[in-house]
Formats: structure tokens, sequence, C-alpha cells
């Protein structure tokens, strides 16, 4: 099946006694009783399939798993209650059975970055951040520090760079490190890592999956030689999704493509606008052909689906005229994430980034005059009108 119909059909209909539900119920219940109890021993002792406690399981977030499993055809997935949650699972998982040592893309997500340097590296794991897309440089990285794990994102946040995935994973596995692959803004609509050779490929669901503003979530998806582990350390950690956002997450992918494709052409036409801007110095955009990875890009990515955000660099402006500009929006919303249904634009500086040190965020390129776009489904005439008004 394409992607729009496993969208819209896979993970529900599971009979639930003589009948089918046609949508997957919300099960709220944290403990499940069977009539026996060598069954419910059998599966409490992952013996044959079943749902004994909703840490280990639960019949909503389980349906949710299948369906990431379709779209990004990989064998273990597991939901878990943020974004930043997924990370931690998919890098703890990686790290397991490895050196304890991750090689980091130079430029991502503020809260990634933190997680790297003021969760693991006092842990006594090893971090060391190199351009992905310089694949010599990341070849010496690896090289030198011999990593568990080589963690990147599919389109870098804010700056949109886009390694070459398939490229990457080569040398994660002549290194014998997991490749763990942040598909948030790519999507699997853009991108499936694990067909091009990652070991994970995580969601923040959050964002486009669920994509209405209304759901705090994640999901790591894994190939079948990670799964187990995966499953493992979540029954003892128990970072897992709560069936009603569950259920939300799986209600809002079902429309997922159609909205992805109407950011991504929103996307381009606001980039296309904003590149003629005489108050924009600079866009950045994937869709760009000057793209510093156009290449890669082509490549990889579907023709036309180059992601919904756009950042880009207002002319002369520092923190108070970029808040001058963002307070003068009428329609497009000022707020902290990416992906929803309406546009909204960000200030890295103040909110994804705010945790890194200025001199951190300018070696990896984020200047203080640098707003962040996610467009949304409206009509694309009426983004370009609110931004033109804003700008002035």
């Amino acid at each position: 099946m394409k992607i729009h119909s496993q969208a819209v059909h896979a993970g529900d209909r599971k009979k639930a006694g003589q009948h089918i539900p046609i949508a997957t119920p919300i099960y709220t219940a944290t403990s499940f009783f069977y009539d026996s109890m060598e069954k419910l021993d059998r599966v409490f002792g992952q013996e044959e399939p079943g749902f004994a406690y909703s840490r280990y399981e639960n019949p909503t977030a389980a349906a949710l798993e299948e369906l990431m499993c379709e779209l990004e055809q990989g064998h273990t997935a597991l939901a878990c209650a943020s974004g930043m949650a997924a990370i931690h699972m998919a890098v703890m998982t990686a790290l397991a059975d490895r050196r304890k040592s991750v090689v980091a893309a130079n430029a991502m997500y503020g809260a990634t970055v933190s997680l790297l340097m003021n969760i693991l590296e006092p842990a006594g794991i090893q971090v060391r951040f190199a351009d992905i897309c310089d694949l010599d440089t990341l070849r010496a990285a690896v090289k030198d520090t011999q990593p568990g794990c080589i963690l990147i994102e599919t389109i870098s946040n804010p700056l949109l760079r886009v390694g070459a995935i398939d490229r990457i994973a080569e040398i994660a596995r002549e290194a014998g490190a997991a490749l763990v692959v942040d598909n948030t803004f790519g999507t699997p609509l853009i991108a499936r890592p694990l067909e091009l050779g990652a070991h994970f490929a995580v969601h923040s669901v959050t964002k486009y999956l669920a994509g209405h503003g209304d759901v705090l979530g994640g999901v790591v998806v894994t190939d079948e030689g990670h799964g187990q582990s995966l499953r493992a350390l979540s029954r003892t950690l128990g970072p897992v999704l709560g069936p009603f956002e569950a259920y939300l997450t799986m209600r809002g992918i079902k429309t997922f493509p159609l909205r992805m494709e109407r950011q991504c052409a929103n996307a381009c036409r606001v980039a296309s606008w904003l590149a003629q801007h005489p108050k924009v110095e600079r866009v950045y955009f994937p869709g760009d052909a000057a793209h510093p990875d156009s290449a890669t890009i082509r490549r990889l990515f579907p023709q036309n689906l180059c992601g919904g955000v756009v950042s880009f660099e207002i002319r002369g402006a520092g923190r108070e005229e970029v808040f001058r500009l963002m307070d003068s929006l009428k329609m497009i919303v000022r707020a902290t994430s990416v992906g929803d249904v309406h546009t909204m634009m960000l200030y890295p500086v103040m909110s994804s980034h705010r945790e890194i040190s200025p001199k951190h965020r300018e070696r990896m390129g984020i200047r203080d005059n640098l707003v962040r776009l996610s467009a949304g489904i409206e009509a694309p005439e009426d983004i370009i009108a609110d931004l033109e008004q804003a700008l002035g």
C-alpha cells in the first residue's frame, strides 16, 4: 500500500469480543486479567501476546506502534510520552551493548544538544559533534572516537541541513555503530531512515504526525536487531505514551500525508516570496536550488516534498526587532512547535535553542536575527499577506 493508505488503515480494526471497532478504542485500564493464572503468567513472561500492565504494553498504544512500524517500515516501535523521551530511549538502546560514545550532528534541536551535554556526558557517555554533511569530516570523527551511536536529524532544526542518510549509515555500519535519525521534520512521507540503512527512526509525534497542537508524544521505530532491547528498557523505565494521546495521534496520522503535502507546498511558496523581500537577509529552505545539500536532497527526497519549515534572517535585526515583528503577526501563531495545521513562528534564540550558550549557538550558525516558520495548511496568500504586513 502507498503511504496515504497505510496512514488510514494500519493498526486499526482489532477484534474486541464479538465485534470489531472501526477506530481503535481508548483503553484506559492500567492492568488486564485473564480467565486463568497460567495464561496471565505466559503473557507476563512474553511467551504469548497479550496485555498485562500498561507500563509494558497498552492496546491503544500498541495500535499506534503498529501503524508507525508500517509507515517507517520498521520491526518494533515504542510510543513515548514526548519526542525527547523517544530520543533518549533510542540512544540508550543503541548504546546498550556498544561503546558508550556518541557522534552527533553539530547542528541539532537545542533540547537534544542539552540531553547529550547535560545528561549523557556527565553520566560518562562521551559526546562529540561533527558536521554530518561533510562525510570526510564525519569519517574522521568516527574513526577517532569509535562511537557506539551516531545521532542525526533528517532535516536539521532550525537551519535545515540534510545529511546523506544512506552514506552516513554505511559509515556507522563500518564502525559498528547504530545510526539514530530524528525524522520529525522529514516524516515518513519524505524519508524513511530505516530503508536508507538507519537502525532507529525517531519522531516527536507532537509535530506533523498528530498535527493539531493537542498531543505531546514521541515514537521510536527500530529494526529487528534492536527491538527486544528497546522493549526491555521500556518495561523498566516506563516512558510510555498515554492511551488518549495515542488515540489522538492515530487520528491525526490518518490525514498527515495530505496535510504534509500542503505544508510542503506552502513552505515552498513562502520561501520563494521571502527570498525577494528587501528586509530578509537570508532564507533557509531545503527546496532552494542553492541549498548546500541540494544534491543529497534531490537524490533522497521525493520531488516537491522538501519539508514544511522555512527559517530566515531579518536584515539588521536583534531581539527587539524580532519581537516587534512577531508581535505584529495577526494570523500566524507565535508558538514553540512545528507541524500544526496553523502556521507558526518561533524565535530559536528564545525557545528551541535557549539553553544553548551564545558561543555554541554562534558555532551552530544560529544568529540573533533568525526566526523559524512552520507552514500550516492555510491559503498561502494569507500566510504571505501576514508576513508582508508584519515585515512592513
